[in-house]
């Protein structure tokens, strides 16, 4: 059957901060235009996770009213700790010493998910079309302009047949294609191979979030925590975060920089591990954990921006790299960026002009406030990854004495997968066993994500090479058996014939996989519609 087609001004790829700011503001800007969001997930929000503390300054550009208008930003911040923890003790930072960076008076702590759905109400009430359900999983092209992208075809099996429920997938034409799918989007990866978008490396970090929901007296709202230390070593990039949000939920999350050397290293574990200090363990006795999840969050800055636009379409939000790794802080960015896209498009098509490059986009974005507060961050990543001890003396010079202005950019030493040494040079990590109460494994973690696909469609996480995966169990001892917080990759029969089995059902999509595998040979490509994690208030 063929493929049936729509067409719009605007295509929007992704149904978070950045693509629902685009939609909506392209909708201020011209209300008769035809905008669609396209969401792999099955509705908005049910894909996004974020810690979050969210600065609202991008939000009052977009949305001034959005008190009025009933913005699920309800908890302001009301203090900020940063502890440097040792295996049982802790040295807190004073307030008054605290970076720029670690302040976040005028920020508030919200569930990004339900920040989301609110912007898709919003956009919605603009008459912008939202396809929750529906993955982008081919960009249209003609020669090398994108004209669009199409939905995956539905009713294929596991083994690539059409069965009796076979569907086409969708054309989406568009003037413009906007790719905001987040951190490491399977399309936009496509599109800087295609396009050579990108001339020095993206670098990434792991983040894993568990929602609580705590006693009373353990609860205090609008409470900020960062820490770094244990239970990570001095040489490894990382640290945590507990934001206290309303009705006694409390977030915390661990985040891992994916340049670490020791293919031993679980992030997972580790997470698990950092919950059981001392000064951590009393915030969650007598709790209940009510969700998880896992995403990739890109952290290379400034320095590590693609080309922003091509013939047809641009990058946005965290398809581009647009967080502030110093902060912890990425939909201020994303909302931002989608802004000046938005913008640029506007213009554009006023003028009469479709498939151009939105040269105004970049340019605006060079002029925003967006690029200097990134551009004060820039040095944040590549000094944290000299070590704890030295990265935060150097940064501090950085940012205290320097003020963000030091008359040099430091630059990434290369792709994260590049970084993992040999399973030789190491000696494997004893993990403590989970104890069911504060601690879990990951299969009842993936559980309460209520992550689910049909098992009866093509694998989405694929192999360039499946005979290299056993080169990965010799020479680094299987780490993505570690570095994937869900358990979908399990080597099997290593006492007869070795080989890795897949088990993509568990997967919530949070790229890890696709960045940290030292071979590369493992490619995330999209799912049905609607498969994945489904988070609640996370």
């Amino acid at each position: 059957m063929a493929r049936e087609s729509m067409q719009y001004d605007v295509v929007v790829v992704g149904g978070g901060p950045a693509g629902l700011a685009a939609a909506i503001r392209l909708k201020q800007r011209a209300p008769g235009r035809y905008v669609c969001v396209l969401e792999k997930g099955s509705e908005i929000g049910a894909h996004i996770l974020s810690g979050a503390v969210m600065d609202p300054r991008a939000l009052s550009e977009l949305i001034p009213d959005w008190k009025e208008k009933g913005a699920p930003l309800n908890t302001p911040v009301s203090r900020d700790r940063f502890l440097f923890l040792t295996q049982r003790g802790k040295f807190e930072i004073p307030s008054f010493a605290l970076p720029a960076c670690f302040k976040n008076h005028g920020n508030y702590v919200v569930s990004l998910g339900n920040v989301c759905r609110w912007l898709g109400q919003q956009a919605e009430a603009l008459g912008v079309e939202i396809f929750p359900g529906f993955a982008a999983a081919e960009v249209l092209f003609e020669r090398n302009l994108v004209k669009g992208v199409a939905t995956g075809d539905l009713g294929i099996n596991r083994k690539g047949e059409k069965t009796e429920a076979y569907q086409p997938g969708m054309e989406l034409h568009g003037k413009y294609t906007f790719f905001a799918e987040g951190c490491r989007g399977h399309l936009g990866r496509q599109l800087e191979e295609r396009l050579s978008l990108r001339k020095t490396p993206q670098v990434y970090g792991i983040g894993l979030k568990e929602l609580w929901e705590v006693k009373p007296e353990r609860h205090q709202p609008g409470l900020v925590i960062h820490t770094a230390g244990w239970p990570l070593d001095a040489g490894t990039y990382g640290g945590s975060f507990l934001y206290h949000m309303e009705e006694r939920l409390v977030a915390v999350g661990f985040v891992v920089g994916l340049g670490y050397s020791n293919p031993y290293l679980s992030p997972y574990e580790e997470f698990q591990r950092f919950k059981t200090h001392p000064a951590i363990r009393p915030f969650f006795e007598g709790g209940k954990r009510v969700c998880y999840g896992a995403r990739a969050i890109t952290s290379g800055g400034l320095q590590s921006l693609p080309k922003l636009v091509f013939p047809g379409g641009a990058l946005l939000g965290d398809e581009a790299g647009f967080l502030n790794a110093s902060r912890i802080k990425g939909s201020h960015c994303a909302i931002k960026s989608a802004m000046l896209a938005a913008d640029a498009a506007h213009e554009a098509l006023a003028a009469g002009r479709a498939g151009d490059e939105l040269t105004a986009y970049p340019e605006a974005f060079r002029s925003s406030w967006l690029y200097e507060e990134l551009h004060r961050a820039r040095n944040f990543k590549p000094w944290m990854s000299k070590g704890l001890y030295a990265g935060t003396l150097m940064f501090g010079i950085d940012q205290v004495l320097l003020r963000g202005k030091a008359p040099w950019t430091l630059h990434h030493k290369g792709g994260d997968h590049q970084q993992t040494r040999p399973a030789a040079e190491f000696s494997p990590i004893s993990y403590p066993k989970p104890d069911g109460v504060l601690t879990f494994d990951r299969l009842s973690s993936v559980f309460i994500s209520n992550t689910n696909h049909s098992e009866d469609q093509p694998v989405h996480l694929t192999l360039k090479d499946p005979s290299k995966a056993i080169y990965n169990l010799e020479r680094y001892a299987g780490p993505e058996q570690r570095y994937c917080p869900a358990g979908v990759y399990e080597f099997v029969d290593l006492d007869s014939k070795p080989r890795l089995q897949i088990n993509a059902q568990n997967c919530v999509h949070c790229k890890t996989c696709d960045i940290k595998d030292p071979l590369q040979n493992i490619v995330w490509v999209a799912p049905e519609g609607g498969g994945g994690p489904n988070y609640t208030n996370m």
